[in-house]
């Protein structure tokens, strides 16, 4: 039952492969849609995430599911599931 807590409070996000070039590490693009505080108008923002890319197995333009996890370097806290 402590496992399924844990996956639970995990955090996912869907994005895109930018970048297979590290050993072992892809950079994501995730995209999402904010809503202006006084405009209402929704914008698009982005920011790119380090995750763990097991292999190189995952190449670029792949959308993928990224994964919180434990810290696994400086700027890595992310895994492809």
């Amino acid at each position: 039952m402590k496992q399924t807590l844990e996956q639970k409070n995990k955090k996912t996000m869907n994005g895109v492969i930018v970048s297979d070039k590290m050993a072992n590490t892809a950079v994501v693009l995730v995209t999402r849609f904010v809503k202006h505080p006084k405009y209402h108008k929704y914008q698009k923002q982005s920011k790119k995430y380090k995750a763990h890319n097991e292999g190189n197995a995952h190449k670029v333009g792949e959308k993928v599911v990224i994964e919180e996890t434990k810290p696994i370097s400086k700027n890595k806290h992310f895994k492809i599931i």
